[in-house]
């Protein structure tokens, strides 16, 4: 069974080079290039259209629109080489499905080896009932710096 997402796993899954305080593009499909590309740029992806393709196949399976303003794009793939995390915060919002039909405003991008099916849900999991938490959705929205976002992951699944 995969180590749930810890404090520790937090530097590794998502370094600070994952995280960008930067509004992505307001359209999912190029937010999710977007962040993709953040991940590619890290040297986490071997093959950026195997896992656009993988991303995309997702999105067209069911919403990764949580809602709370919360958008989840993830998937499985072989074209990356460990688990990674890819986070970025919208001005605007970005339409991502959500039930509650608000546009997402934070959204993390989660991309785990096709043999990582524990460390996948182990990570969607943890991070999906952190980001439940008022508070937790009002630091991010207020971070300044990506190690303030890291800082407030850290403590959200401490």
């Amino acid at each position: 069974m995969a180590d749930s997402l810890n404090q520790d796993r937090i530097d590794t899954l998502a370094p600070t080079n994952h995280i960008t305080l930067e509004s992505p593009p307001a359209d999912k499909r190029a937010c999710i290039e977007y962040l993709l590309d953040l991940l590619v740029d890290a040297g986490r992806v071997e093959n950026r259209e195997t896992a656009l393709q993988a991303l995309l196949a997702r999105e067209e399976e069911t919403t990764t629109g949580v809602g709370m303003g919360i958008g989840i794009p993830h998937a499985q793939t072989d074209a990356v080489t460990q688990p990674s995390v890819a986070f970025a915060r919208s001005d605007d919002g970005i339409d991502f499905g959500a039930m509650d039909d608000k546009p997402a405003s934070l959204i993390f991008m989660i991309l785990v080896p096709e043999s990582g099916a524990d460390d996948h849900l182990a990570i969607l999991s943890t991070l999906s009932r952190a980001l439940m938490h008022d508070e937790v959705r009002d630091d991010l929205y207020d971070a300044e710096t990506p190690g303030d976002v890291q800082d407030v992951l850290k403590e959200a699944v401490a």
